[in-house]
């Protein structure tokens, strides 16, 4: 049997992610319901008590949305300058080599 601590250990441990507004309606809806089932442990009041503090909680926004508009499609100075410095001795090598093989 649990007893009223430990109870009071789950309300607590559950409500400490919500808000305080949000929090205290929690706290005692939580009471009510375990007045109404008789729990025989912690685990059977936990099964009473996840789904109904689910139901207080209210999910940060998500921030990744912030970052959607027009920022990412922005124009890079770097992709659209001319390149620095002399050109690489490496680049257009499968192109001699392919001309190379055809003669």
């Amino acid at each position: 049997m649990a007893t009223s601590e430990d109870v009071e250990l789950l309300i607590s441990e559950l409500s400490a992610s919500l808000l305080p507004p949000q929090r205290h309606a929690f706290e005692s809806a939580a009471r009510a319901a375990l007045a109404v089932v008789n729990c025989s442990g912690c685990g059977a009041a936990y099964r009473v008590l996840a789904p109904l503090q689910r139901g207080y909680w209210d999910p940060p926004p998500d921030d990744r949305q912030a970052n959607l508009g027009a920022r990412h499609s922005r124009a890079s100075k770097l992709v659209q300058a001319e390149p620095i410095g002399a050109p690489d001795p490496r680049e257009g090598a499968r192109d001699r080599r392919r001309l190379r093989a055809a003669v």
